[in-house]
């Protein structure tokens, strides 16, 4: 079995099959190992399913009689419709994928890109995977020990974190812990309802501008997050749509309003 260190390249070079056979085993004992990547391959092929099948219906359309005619028109005119025509394409493609698993739909509008949410959404969504289903070590600090956990990791993000209390939407505290994030370090806040279900509150120092949106891995969780005066905060669980935004919503409110509370 060849060992090596794989990159992001590697994850594109095994989607389109040009990943030797050799290399195959160790590419996915790697990808078991790095949950991140993991987490952004499962995006990367969703978003290769989701865009496979939003063109499939017109790959064998005849092309349309006005396009044939903008071909044969003046060059300059041409270019420009084409150039529409694109972008409204690319548009409609990207709203047939923004309901599908592992694609990030912000406030900046369609086809914006954004690296530091995409970014902050999979991080957010790789530490749920790994400790939310952890049954004894989900956390490194319990909820009883409260003062202690708030302090400790708002010492360690370098933000006033507060632990909101969403027992209104069926939710107990069960903890915290400490994690990596980009160059920094990110809290993430544990939460249990009566059915078992669990979400976490990703919170980190954002510096950024504002942005808001959705990351939804392909039957898996979701992220609903934003990055908005100084933090970047991502609620993520496997919960319908409407319950999750209206958690996510009533969590950063209560972050915000404590941060902005505290002298």
């Amino acid at each position: 079995m060849t060992t090596r260190d794989f990159t992001e390249r590697d994850i594109h070079l095994a989607l389109d099959g040009e990943l030797p056979d050799e290399e195959r085993a160790a590419f996915e004992t790697w990808l078991e190992s790095n949950p991140e990547m993991n987490a952004r391959s499962n995006r990367f092929s969703a978003d290769r399913e989701a865009l496979r099948s939003a063109l499939s219906a017109t790959l064998d359309e005849p092309v349309p009689a006005r396009f044939t005619k903008l071909v044969a028109g003046d060059g300059g005119r041409r270019l420009l419709l084409r150039s529409r025509w694109w972008q409204a394409a690319a548009a409609a493609v990207l709203l047939a994928m923004g309901g599908t698993g592992g694609y990030v739909v912000g406030s900046r509008g369609i086809g914006s890109e954004d690296v530091s949410a995409d970014r902050f959404a999979e991080e957010a969504v790789a530490a749920y995977i790994v400790y939310a289903a952890e049954k004894r070590h989900a956390v490194e600090v319990p909820a009883s020990d409260g003062e202690h956990m708030r302090n400790w990791l708002s010492a360690r993000i370098g933000l006033r974190l507060v632990t909101p209390d969403l027992t209104a939407d069926g939710f107990q505290l069960i903890g915290g812990r400490l994690l990596p994030s980009g160059t920094g370090k990110a809290a993430m806040l544990l939460y249990e309802d009566a059915e078992g279900n669990r979400i976490s509150l990703f919170v980190t120092s954002e510096a950024g501008s504002y942005a808001k949106g959705t990351y939804a891995e392909k039957n898996g969780p979701a992220a609903i997050y934003w990055l908005d005066k100084g933090y970047g905060c991502a609620v993520v669980g496997v919960l319908p749509q409407e319950r999750l935004a209206t958690v996510a919503r009533n969590a950063y409110r209560q972050l915000i309003e404590g941060a902005e509370s505290k002298v």
